[in-house]
């Protein structure tokens, strides 16, 4: 099997496509993800995979420890994870950053609202009495409707 260096600008690949870019047989990408708990391709309604960017990157990373550099499959999925914690000591991304501070406003806000919750509750000494609901009623009539020539 032939690899491919470049990876064609998609979003989403057939498990064909995914082996040649690899460059090992489709079977064993199926065995991966047994193997492999970070390789999860997502499954069309036809029980199709379908592998992102990042899936078929991971399957080129997993190839490489395993035919290039010799792992036991035991030994490339403790690599990978210990990459995977290298990655997230890393300073995040800026699309991380803003998420985290977006966290952080959502969670301020939610302890502000709880702090007016609190407020209201403790300034309501007596219980207000709500405003009688006015309901409509409609009445459905069922309608037969013949069609064709009357005899």
């Amino acid at each position: 099997m032939t690899r491919r260096t470049q990876l064609p600008d998609k979003l989403f690949f057939k498990i064909g496509e995914v082996a040649d870019i690899v460059g090992v047989k489709p079977h064993a990408l199926r065995y991966w993800e047994t193997e492999f708990p970070a390789l999860r391709p997502k499954k069309t309604r036809g029980a199709h995979r379908q592998y992102s960017r990042k899936d078929v990157e991971l399957a080129m990373l997993i190839r490489q420890l395993l035919h290039d550099e010799g792992y036991t499959i035991p030994g490339a999925r403790k690599r990978i994870r210990d990459l995977g914690r290298h990655q997230r000591s890393s300073p995040p991304e800026p699309r991380a950053q803003r998420e985290v501070a977006l966290r952080a406003e959502l969670l301020g806000l939610r302890q502000q609202l709880a702090e007016l919750l609190d407020d209201f509750s403790s300034a309501r000494s007596e219980p207000v009495e709500a405003a009688p609901l006015q309901v409509t009623v409609h009445k459905v009539v069922p309608v037969t409707v013949k069609r064709g020539p009357e005899a």
